[in-house]
């Protein structure tokens, strides 16, 4: 086969430094467009893009040219760069260190996005702790509790 191909789809979770409530209805569509536009610059297809005030989640494709790590580190970089610019109230703004990262099939793209853009109803009844252990658990991920709420 003198083609390359691939198709890989991620639901990537990573959160504000100490979960800090900062992302705010001034910032949201704006900081959503420009994660688009990050992953757009590196090869990714953004599907959907949400969260709440103090997390993100994103849908993407994955392109076969550069790392998981590389992804995860040019969108916090060059998004908290930008959210800096917003004004003084985003002055110290941060991402937590660390990630989620979860494989998703073509059969769940939709479901993972109808999920994605009700991150605000979801988070009535769930925290993003529960959330995010609910995740850990349903793919099965090994992870260590002492760890888990200082780098997420």
């Amino acid at each position: 086969m003198p083609q390359s191909l691939s198709k890989i789809c991620l639901h990537t979770i990573f959160s504000t430094k100490n979960r800090r409530d900062i992302i705010d209805q001034n910032i949201e569509s704006q900081l959503y467009k420009y994660l688009s536009g990050i992953l757009k610059n590196i090869d990714c297809t953004p599907i959907k893009i949400g969260g709440n005030s103090n997390h993100i989640h994103i849908l993407n494709t994955f392109p076969r040219v550069i790392s998981i790590s590389k992804m995860i580190e040019t969108i916090k970089k060059e998004s908290s760069k930008w959210i800096k610019t917003k004004g003084n109230k985003y002055n110290s703004f941060h991402w937590q260190n660390g990630y989620g990262v979860f494989s998703v099939s073509q059969s769940q793209v939709s479901t993972v996005s109808k999920y994605i853009a009700r991150q605000k109803e979801h988070h009535q009844k769930l925290s993003f702790q529960q959330e995010y252990h609910k995740f850990l658990e349903n793919y099965d991920m090994d992870y260590n509790e002492k760890y888990g709420w200082g780098c997420i």
